[in-house]
């Protein structure tokens, strides 16, 4: 039976969902659960989930739970399957420098956690992190399969596929649902009979076909949408599919950040237009804080829990390599010929086939120019991040930033250059020493 080692394992609610739907899965009902954190307390919850939750499922897994650094080395030996889903510095202090010191340059975000000046600072203090990681499973499990869920998913996937020798493949929650959430939120029936096709980059991945019974349905889809007028939570969106023709996969809130068309100061009426929930990151977490509580609560003292399988790709890629049965997903692998007019060093997201041997990407050739054009713009920042996390050179920091359609939009030079100097100070020992 195959060992599943949980990077991260703190993060209850997620693990619950990976987790659970590896002890529904047949295949995987047997495995060897390890799962590692540094934070103490949430480790030792969500064991006890997940011991609770293995005793309603017929107590088939074996759960063992690894804390701190020095035990990582024993979590990680002779998995088959390594699922990332750690936060490296936590909200408090690292999520509230990451809005609080920008706010102070006039720079809003709203998510801050794949672009953006906060996607380049949470890149640079967990790059490290997952670097220990691979050395360590080039030791121990050299064979195994990273399953990569921490943003920001193109930069830490493409450092470890770029650097390392360890087998990654990137995996985000928005491509499975994208098609269907679009066409629901437009009065249209989905189904199985729904056909999609979507590439380009995690979070800025585009619906490129969406057909049904070979029936185009993206008129009908930008007919309704056009004629929506009533306040929404996927305005941006709208807007984007309007002026560039396709709509992407990630949420209304996280692509007002991606682009310099959004959040300005010196047009506020745009956040009211679009209504774009400036600061809703931190929001959500202390949401997300306030109500552990209670949440803790159910998950941890409900003799009853029990878990139906998610939409998570996680157990059933695992389950494909362990049956040998292909499953198709939305994976984020490294441009190797894929997307033909955006650059080789980029880790872009397509259609992934995945059985015994592996994870197989799909060539797509050409993105329509104008979305290829729009993902470069954030490929730029993320392949420049990449080379600061690895030459520690902090030109490359300053010019990341300088290079981020949103930053580059509403601050100057010398703001950018001194908001990062201060990001750096504030971070202290989360960051490596740059020179």
């Amino acid at each position: 039976m195959p060992k599943i080692t949980f990077m991260g394992a703190g993060s209850s609610v997620f693990a619950k969902n990976v987790l659970g739907d590896s002890m529904m899965t047949p295949a995987l009902a047997e495995s060897t659960i390890a799962l590692y954190d540094i934070d103490a307390d949430r480790l030792n919850d969500s064991k006890m989930m997940l011991d609770n939750l293995n005793k309603n499922c017929g107590n088939k897994a074996k759960i063992e739970a690894y804390l701190g650094v020095e035990n990582r080395k024993a979590a990680l030996k002779d998995a088959n399957y390594v699922v990332n889903a750690i936060q490296v510095g936590g909200y408090d202090p690292c999520t509230i420098t990451d809005f609080e010191i920008p706010k102070k340059y006039g720079l809003r975000q709203t998510i801050a956690d794949t672009l953006g000046i906060g996607g380049i600072f949470r890149a640079l203090r967990t790059i490290p992190v997952i670097f220990d990681f691979a050395k360590d499973m080039e030791e121990v499990c050299p064979n195994a399969w990273f399953l990569n869920y921490t943003n920001p998913m193109a930069m830490l996937s493409g450092a470890m596929q770029r650097f390392t020798g360890v087998k990654t493949v990137g995996l985000c929650h928005s491509v499975q649902v994208c098609t269907s959430g679009l066409m629901q939120g437009l009065g249209m029936e989905y189904d199985d009979t729904v056909q999609w096709k979507i590439a380009g980059i995690n979070h800025q991945a585009w619906l490129l076909e969406v057909t049904k019974d070979g029936v185009d349905l993206y008129p009908e889809i930008k007919r309704r949408a056009a004629a929506r007028t009533e306040k929404h939570n996927d305005m941006v969106r709208y807007e984007i599919m309007k002026r560039f023709g396709y709509y992407v996969t990630e949420s209304s809130e996280h692509n007002s950040e991606y682009m310099p068309y959004f959040i300005k100061r010196d047009y506020p009426e745009l956040i009211d237009r679009f209504n774009i929930p400036l600061d809703e990151y931190p929001r959500r977490c202390i949401r997300n804080i306030n109500e552990w509580a209670t949440r803790r609560e159910a998950l941890l003292h409900h003799e009853t829990l029990t878990h139906e399988r998610s939409s998570e790709y996680a157990s059933y890629i695992m389950e494909a390599m362990e049956t040998n049965k292909p499953f198709k997903f939305g994976g984020n692998v490294l441009n190797r010929g894929l997307i033909t007019n955006l650059p080789s060093k980029a880790c872009v997201e397509v259609p992934c086939m995945v059985d015994k041997s592996g994870v197989v990407p799909t060539i797509i050739g050409d993105l329509p120019e104008q979305c290829a054009a729009m993902n470069r713009t954030n490929i730029n920042v993320q392949l420049l991040t990449i080379e600061a996390a690895t030459t520690l050179k902090k030109e490359y920091i300053y010019q990341a930033a300088m290079m981020d359609p949103h930053t580059a939009a509403e601050l100057s030079i010398d703001d950018i250059v001194a908001m990062c100097d201060d990001l750096i100070a504030a971070h202290g020992d989360w960051l490596p020493k740059f020179h």
